[in-house]
């Protein structure tokens, strides 16, 4: 009789557990890449796109700390054909890193497209937004392109804490969590 008590109590237990850790897992949001954007400028295939959910609350606590969050654009244009032959014409990577500078108290974006251009707000907000969007990077010149052929990109994001200066690394304690990647996407278009 002790026995089917303590089976029962441990069976309640277990249900009283259940929601909690459904609603932690529900609650956790992964990134995603949205609003993507393949056009032309009169010169340049551009890209523009969005990393929703792209930021936990430990890579902000993280980022006044000191310690920078990188976020790592990789693409690839490829030109389909009906066959297995595509052909790749571009692979790159962008990155935007944001740090904070406590003693001025002001978030710096730094975007590797734009020769290093750096962006500095005040705003944790503004300072996410710049972060995570990509705005008209230069893909490949339309020169290159043949008009009315199929292609495609192939995008995805890696988000990944920046390095800290030497030994740090071995002082402050970081989570694993902080490196995670969106899936790749893949837009077709015509040009």
């Amino acid at each position: 009789m002790k026995r089917l008590h303590l089976h029962i109590a441990l069976l309640c237990g277990l249900l009283l557990l259940l929601p909690s850790s459904l609603l932690t897992a529900a609650d956790e949001v992964t990134p995603e890449i949205k609003d993507i954007i393949v056009t032309t400028s009169d010169v340049d295939l551009l890209l523009f796109a969005t990393v929703k959910n792209g930021f936990t609350q430990e890579m902000i606590e993280g980022v006044k700390s000191g310690i920078p969050v990188v976020f790592t654009y990789q693409l690839e244009l490829i030109k389909t054909s009906g066959n297995w032959l595509n052909t790749s014409l571009v692979e790159s990577s962008v990155t935007h890193t944001l740090s904070f500078d406590a003693e001025r108290q002001e978030y710096r974006i730094t975007f590797s497209d734009q020769e290093g251009k750096a962006v500095t707000t005040t705003d944790l907000d503004e300072a996410k937004r710049l972060t995570a969007e990509l705005n008209g990077v230069k893909v490949i010149a339309l020169s290159q392109l043949i008009p009315d052929a199929p292609y495609a990109i192939h995008f995805k994001v890696t988000l990944k804490k920046g390095s800290l200066p030497l030994g740090m690394h071995r002082i402050l304690p970081f989570s694993s969590l902080w490196d995670f990647e969106t899936d790749w996407r893949t837009i077709e278009f015509r040009y």
